[in-house]
């Protein structure tokens, strides 16, 4: 069944075990975050009145409090996959409950695709429950298959009033959110407190936000606390946990549904959501600020109308509120989808062929991620999962640090990769982008190190022992003999992303990726001019050409080359470049170039594909033109002009367009030195045929005139000119018509000086009219010429004549 209820409800905390009192063996209820999954069973326990462990358990990433005797168990969606992955037939469970589908996070949809796969093919009997407050049932229930019921509850909801605070500024920058809208939030939350009474909770979109809100709240005189993921189990604990005095608790979205946090009667919204974006095309993925959805926005006003009326405080205007989106856009269309598809290659589906999944993997993503795989050893060429593929399936970890975390410890030891991946997986904030410094910082008890201790002796257990299988695969390093500790750390960061092994370019603090992107490091970083980096994090902003380095470790060439091995290619690069053909055998490391040598012989094709980009480049130009060449081409054009097909097209953009035809065969000969290609006789195999043998009818090369002479015809124009001297033209009636006497040859009169002393395309008209007063100013100038009164008496002649 679906269902869906307003926020506050009982979803969570009637349902399940209602689910367990009417079935037998125990309901597994799904969470998309471990500090909800955690909240979740605690609230159960409660209110049966039992410790946790009894009937309620959970079992979260490194944490279980579950016993034989539990009924009802809170999981996060990742175990629940790992679970599927071990035995799809979930011995022991009888119904699953997906809480929270709305979110329409990647492991949601990928759990409700399996499922509903499991209960048609495997188990008839899977009982299934779909719960959110604002889902969307109808398409929900197709995926789960025929008989799905959609239960709608209206249940009891206490009224929460609405006040629209926007903010004079924007909500957010080039950077991010801006710390002034920040400060806004903090002078709506002192506002709420004034004017109402209960508990306070502030949604923010990050960690980050989350801190610069409790400093603008500073002197308050009530207890302000922080709730957000990265925090230790005991101050979320506390946030969760009713306190003497009043309180303001400022969350980012794991409070936004699933979540009771007790005592609230007022929830001041910032109205910004954190959404994964990723460009496939160079390997980057992260997350951005976007305006949260009308779900989501309905999600957390119901945060302040669980135990009575309430109040929300919007932090956007009511206009802002009309056009934002129904619901969050669905991970799967924007997320990396690695870690997806790696799960689905498990299932036996690389593609989601016959999944019921609620909307299709993006082609871009899809292919983007099989191609990871395979550079990572995870999948095969046929895209089945390989031994290593299966073994990092099985860990909860994204698949890079879990590549990182298996090879690793073959070439670094098992401590020191599980060291650098717990930083890596706890995401450890670097301000200079030194990754080495931030690990010995935690070693020596820093900030967050607590949290990485335990994550990092829980993947040294992960690691399997010798003769597993999970050490070698075909890619992988081989092991050092020595090795300094950055080192290690630079070599765990490379096996986890061999597509940011970056190289130095000419500026110190500029790098290469093998991905083809171009990175920087933080102004003053102590990497700065290392030659080579292992980069575990880095950020592109939009309008910025590089991105930026959060956190890489300096490597050698050695290690960059061993663990980016399948990035490793040599390619024949034939292009046009200073006025000819070049071609020569590079040799790089994805996009970074590491060496060239010169190729005698490219490839035909290569060669023309060459000698077109530099002919689209640089024009026609770059051939040699032969003066019958180019009386040739002009032929043709006027013919194309004034007949059409099937005479060709010989301008410069249909010349460049059909390069093999005319050029292709002088190309194969020449390797390149279009010097040395004869351009007429390359022109000439566009002629039409039969019709090129009605060439010199339509458009002859020379025309006789009444003198004898044979003239060239000039066809450069938009009309055929004849320059011929008036001499040689007397008698002369009747203009030549060419292509098929379609268009008049436009006949330069020539003085005897070689000059046009006539121009007319009716040598008629122009004896009757013009000749006379031709006559009278060219008479005196050239005495020695024949200008007779009458030019139909006048004898045609190529040579001087006195007149008589």
């Amino acid at each position: 069944m679906v269902v869906q209820a307003p926020p506050g409800t009982g979803k969570t905390t009637l349902i399940p075990p209602a689910l367990a009192a009417r079935y037998p063996g125990r309901v597994l209820v799904t969470q998309p975050r471990r500090i909800a999954a955690r909240a979740a069973a605690r609230r159960l326990a409660s209110l049966l009145g039992e410790p946790l462990g009894r009937t309620v358990g959970h079992t979260v990433r490194g944490e279980s409090s579950t016993s034989r005797a539990s009924r009802v168990e809170f999981v996060t969606t990742g175990v629940l996959l790992r679970r599927l992955a071990r035995d799809p037939e979930l011995p022991g469970i009888h119904t699953v409950v997906l809480d929270e589908v709305h979110e329409r996070h990647l492991d949601g949809d990928l759990a409700l695709a399996l499922l509903s796969d499991v209960r048609e093919n495997l188990r008839a009997d899977l009982g299934l429950v779909a719960m959110s407050a604002t889902v969307e049932a109808g398409r929900t229930a197709a995926a789960l298959g025929p008989g799905t019921s959609v239960v709608d509850v209206e249940g009891t909801v206490h009224p929460v009033d609405t006040v629209w605070c926007p903010p004079r500024t924007p909500a957010t920058d080039a950077r991010g959110v801006a710390p002034a809208f920040c400060d806004h939030v903090a002078d709506v939350v002192r506002r709420a407190v004034d004017e109402t009474t209960g508990d306070v909770l502030v949604f923010m979109p990050g960690a980050r936000e989350v801190d610069r809100v409790l400093r603008g709240l500073g002197g308050l005189g009530l207890d302000v606390l922080a709730l957000h993921g990265r925090l230790p189990p005991g101050d979320q604990d506390r946030a969760l946990t009713p306190g003497a005095r009043r309180r303001v608790v400022v969350s980012t979205a794991v409070a936004e549904s699933s979540l009771t946090v007790p005592g609230v009667r007022v929830v001041v919204d910032g109205g910004l959501s954190r959404e994964p974006r990723t460009d496939h095309r160079r390997g980057l993925a992260g997350l951005v600020t976007v305006s949260a959805s009308k779900a989501s926005g309905i999600q957390r006003a119901g945060r302040a109308g669980r135990e009575g009326p309430g109040t929300v405080y919007r932090c956007w205007s009511s206009t802002d509120d009309a056009m934002r989106a129904e619901h969050p856009e669905p991970e799967i269309r924007t997320a990396d989808l690695t870690g997806f598809v790696l799960t689905l290659a498990r299932w036996g589906t690389p593609r989601g062929d016959g999944l019921a999944l609620l909307d299709p993997m993006p082609d871009a993503a899809l292919e983007s991620a099989l191609t990871t795989l395979r550079e990572l050893a995870l999948l095969d060429d046929a895209d089945r999962t390989t031994v290593l593929g299966g073994q990092v399936a099985d860990l909860p970890l994204d698949p890079r640090l879990g590549r990182a975390l298996l090879t690793g410890a073959d070439v670094v030891g098992v401590a020191r990769a599980a060291d650098v991946v717990a930083a890596l997986s706890e995401d450890v904030r670097v301000n200079d982008g030194d990754l080495p410094a931030a690990l010995r910082r935690l070693r020596r008890g820093g900030t967050g190190s607590r949290a990485w201790e335990q994550q990092s002796r829980r993947l040294a257990r992960a690691v399997p022992g010798p003769g597993s299988g999970g050490a070698a695969a075909p890619r992988d390093p081989r092991p050092r003999s020595s090795m300094s500790d950055d080192l290690a750390v630079g070599v765990v960061a490379a096996l986890a992303h061999p597509r940011r092994v970056a190289r130095r370019r000419d500026r110190g603090d500029s790098y290469l990726m093998a991905s083809g992107t171009g990175a920087v490091l933080p102004p003053g970083s102590p990497l700065t001019g290392a030659p080579w980096l292992a980069i575990a994090d880095v950020e592109r902003s939009p309008g910025r050409t590089d991105a930026m380095i959060r956190s890489a470790a300096p490597i050698d060439e050695e290690t960059a080359l061993e663990a980016s091995q399948g990035l490793l290619h040599e390619d024949d690069e034939v292009n046009w470049a200073n006025g000819r053909v070049e071609a020569r055998r590079v040799t790089r490391l994805g996009a970074i170039p590491l060496g060239a040598s010169v190729v005698s012989c490219p490839s035909p094709e290569r060669v023309r594909d060459a000698v077109a980009e530099g002919l689209r480049r640089d024009g026609l130009d770059i051939l040699r033109w032969s003066d019958a060449a180019t009386a040739l081409r002009h032929r043709l054009a006027f013919l194309h002009g004034a007949l059409g097909e099937p005479w060709p097209d010989v301008s410069d953009e249909a010349l460049i367009a059909q390069v093999d035809r005319w050029l292709g065969a002088d190309l194969d000969g020449s390797r390149g030195r279009v010097d040395r290609i004869d351009t007429a006789q390359a022109v000439r195999r566009l002629l039409p045929w039969p019709q090129a043998s009605r060439l010199d009818e339509l458009a002859p090369e020379r025309l006789e005139v009444p003198s004898g002479s044979r003239v060239r015809v000039d066809y450069s124009g938009d009309q055929p000119v004849l320059a011929v001297r008036l001499q040689e033209a007397f008698g002369w009636q009747v203009t030549p018509r060419l292509a098929d006497g379609r268009v008049p040859v436009l006949v330069h009169l020539l003085s005897p000086a070689g000059r046009p002393a006539a121009v007319t395309a009716d040598l008629g008209s122009f004896w009757a009219n013009a000749y006379p007063q031709v006559r009278a100013e060219l008479r005196g100038r050239y005495p020695k010429h024949s200008w007779p009164q009458d030019p139909a008496d006048g004898v045609p002649s190529r040579r001087v004549r006195r007149p008589r």
